[in-house]
């Protein structure tokens, strides 16, 4: 009885030696990812890529995307390997070595590139066999080769806000999709990057370049980091979501717009959060709510309290930019708030020249098919009188602002409710307005604007159309 006891623990030892065995030949997980080195570059400077992979090789290509998408390079057989993911990733880095570099030529037209890395294999020796594939991308502006040559027209596009929201490495700046539900203060961008650029510049970029308006491109930071870019242009676009700017970045256009320098902001959400670039701009620094952490915290002079535009102790709230601000705006069709809303905006001041052309009256209301007015919007604090809205201007909002449609809106409890001053059961609208101080300045309060070029709204194209002939002309 013992000898046959000892005889079946040696078989089950046998087999499971030899399940072990099979299961040491089914083949690792296939994957490649990968970063460039900055976020923007002009013609002849060289791009590089730090990849991840656990193929032997892996191929890339490059694409500027626009109303179409268009292929400048590929190339296969690109030697790869495998590196670690560090505890700190999201926040300052993977620190991978460089795999491989290319040239931005001449002919690469600036616009938002989109690299994509693709690996394949054949799967294991003996089991798993098979022809895997794996893809991932990443993105970089390139700039024009000289500013303002070809257009009038740059679209600075919201890279910081791409950055925020990118969980890679398990943080970002919001709790709701970070590791154990954690919500980081700083990220990096040498890591895999996300981007929102499909959502909301695409739909505009697409539009402009197929009604013949010819844009160039460069990323949020660019504004600070060149100081003399704005000079080559008459209209500087902010378009879909632009929710995160550094003070370098506010001072330039701020000062651009005092010089005669027009801006449109066709987003929402626009310069909410205040953010302090680190390590030569690979890095963001927001401490939102918790802004009694950020060590300016303890300093005399809070204007860089990287917290709210708004927040009183900073004491610069974005509407002296953009002439509105999410403090009085909020969400609609969107966070539980007003989710059988129309989105779209009702009129005011159907004469002004913002809606030459589109023939609407006093309180018609357009791009309800298409939901402009949706997900984050910006306002301002109003005054009614027989129906007809205007500033009060104790909330920042230029004296010159005029309110030309509105579509209400309101913040979810659990967003604005950590704000000392903030007024318990709010209601406010997202403002479509315009002001001038040097420059002309429009804003549409509204993420969604480019949802209506998207789809066909003649009325909002006739606006966009407006302003872009308008302010986009050299003086």
């Amino acid at each position: 009885m013992k000898m046959l006891s000892g005889l079946c623990l040696l078989l089950l030892a046998a087999g499971l030696d030899a399940e072990r065995a099979r299961a040491s030949e089914a083949p690792p997980a296939l994957f490649v990812e990968g970063y460039a080195d900055r976020v923007s570059y002009a013609p002849g400077e060289e791009v590089q890529f730090h990849v991840s992979t656990t193929a032997p090789t892996y191929s890339l290509e490059i694409a500027r995307i626009g109303a179409e998408s268009q292929i400048v390079f590929s190339k296969s057989d690109i030697p790869g390997a495998a590196h670690p993911v560090p505890e700190h990733a999201s926040s300052h880095g993977c620190g991978w070595p460089e795999s491989f570099r290319t040239t931005v030529l001449q002919g690469w037209t600036s616009g938002y590139y989109q690299a994509t890395f693709r690996a394949m294999d054949t799967g294991g020796k003996f089991v798993g066999r098979g022809r895997r594939t794996a893809e991932s991308s990443t993105f970089f502006i390139v700039r024009p080769a000289i500013p303002g040559r070809s257009t009038k027209i740059l679209l600075q596009l919201s890279t910081n806000t791409y950055n925020a929201y990118n969980n890679w490495g398990g943080g970002s700046l919001y709790g709701y999709h970070g590791r154990a539900n954690l919500q980081g203060n700083r990220v990096s961008f040498l890591r895999p990057s996300a981007s929102q650029f499909a959502a909301w510049e695409r739909p505009f970029v697409a539009w402009a370049e197929k009604n013949g308006y010819e844009l160039d491109y460069c990323a949020n930071s660019d504004l600070e980091q060149l100081p003399d870019l704005l000079k080559n242009y008459q209209l500087v676009l902010s378009v879909g979501h632009d929710e995160y700017w550094s003070a370098g970045m506010r001072d330039k256009l701020e000062a651009f717009i005092g010089r005669g320098g027009n801006v449109a902001f066709f987003s929402g959400n626009t310069c909410c959060w205040q953010v302090r670039p680190e390590d030569n701009g690979t890095a963001l620094l927001c401490w939102k709510q918790a802004f009694n952490m950020d060590p300016v915290f303890r300093e005399k002079d809070k204007s860089k309290l990287s917290t709210l535009w708004s927040h009183h102790l900073v004491g610069r709230p974005e509407n002296q930019l953009t002439g509105v601000g999410f403090l009085w705006g909020g969400y609609h069709l969107s966070h539980g708030q007003f989710m059988d809303g129309k989105g779209a905006y009702r009129v005011h001041d159907p004469d002004h020249w913002i809606f030459a052309g589109t023939q609407l009256k006093q309180d018609d209301e357009f791009g309800a098919m298409h939901t402009i007015v949706g997900y984050e919007c910006d306002g301002c604090e109003l005054e009614w009188k027989d129906g007809i809205p205007s500033p009060t201007h104790r909330d920042g909002t230029p004296e010159t602002f005029e309110v030309l449609a509105t579509c209400p809106a309101r913040w979810h409890p659990d967003d604005c409710e950590w704000y000392d001053q903030w007024e318990p059961g709010r209601t406010g609208n997202a403002c479509l307005g315009v002001y001038t101080r040097g420059g002309t300045v429009f804003t549409a309060g509204s993420t969604d604007w480019a949802h209506g070029l998207r789809g066909g709204d003649l009325v909002v194209e006739q606006i966009t159309k407006n302003i872009l002939n308008r302010l986009g002309e050299a003086p």
